[in-house]
């Protein structure tokens, strides 16, 4: 039964580039819980909408590939001019589970948080990250901490909600990945209330092949210098 019928107005906002082999399943699984999806295509070689054919998507194209950063902010922007209650950013390659947003929107919809954010590494949440993985994510968290104020359990989580006044404070102008930190930048300097809940996160063989890299950790951690420098 889509979310809606609970009396609030979810929109999911999807960042995807290159999501061909999962996409359709992404969106198929998430229309059986909310039934307004934006879908944001940085620049895919295969145009997304040609992949999800008659789905009832909200679908925005960008003529080249700029970035998730830039790819979640042109999804937001438009989220706003809808005027939803809430609105959750979910990633397209298939990890997030989308049982997973009736936790993720408890906290707004009790009025407990602006924003929530996903975790892998609460109590409940499942314990199958890959080693590499936990011990740049553990390396991240003690980075955003020190240059954000905020201390999280998972930093770069990109399963997230926000409530109305979160979406009209937050803006992105990271791009590419550094924006998940400066989502909390963004978070601690608009003095947003904020929550993490578990998550549960399939890895499976595609999803590490699209994963960060040790370098792509290193050029976020150069963007986020550049950021704090410069901002």
């Amino acid at each position: 039964m889509p979310a809606e019928a609970n009396h609030n107005k979810i929109i999911v906002v999807i960042p995807v580039y290159n999501e061909g082999p999962v996409i359709r399943q992404v969106i198929t699984s998430l229309l059986k819980i909310v039934s307004t999806i934006i879908v944001v295509d940085d620049g895919s070689a295969v145009p997304v909408i040609d992949q999800l054919g008659n789905l009832p998507v909200v679908n925005i194209r960008h003529r080249v590939n700029l970035g998730q950063g830039a790819a979640l902010q042109t999804g937001l922007t438009y989220a706003r001019s809808l005027n939803p209650d809430i609105v959750i950013t979910f990633d397209a390659d298939g990890q997030h589970n989308e049982e997973d947003l009736k936790s993720l929107m408890a906290p707004i919809v009790s009025n407990q948080a602006d924003v929530v954010l996903g975790s892998r590494f609460l109590p409940d949440s499942e314990k199958t990250v890959p080693f590499a993985r936990r011990v740049t994510l553990q390396l991240a968290r003690i980075i955003n901490f020190l240059l954000s104020g905020v201390l999280l359990t998972d930093a770069h989580n990109g399963l997230r909600a926000m409530n109305k006044t979160a979406l009209e404070k937050i803006s992105l102008t990271e791009n590419r990945m550094a924006h998940a930190s400066e989502f909390l930048f963004e978070i601690k300097k608009h003095k947003l209330r904020f929550k993490e809940v578990p998550v549960h996160i399939r890895y499976t063989d595609y999803s590490r092949q699209k994963g960060q890299t040790g370098g792509d950790s290193i050029k976020v951690l150069f963007d986020l210098l550049l950021h704090k420098l410069f901002k």
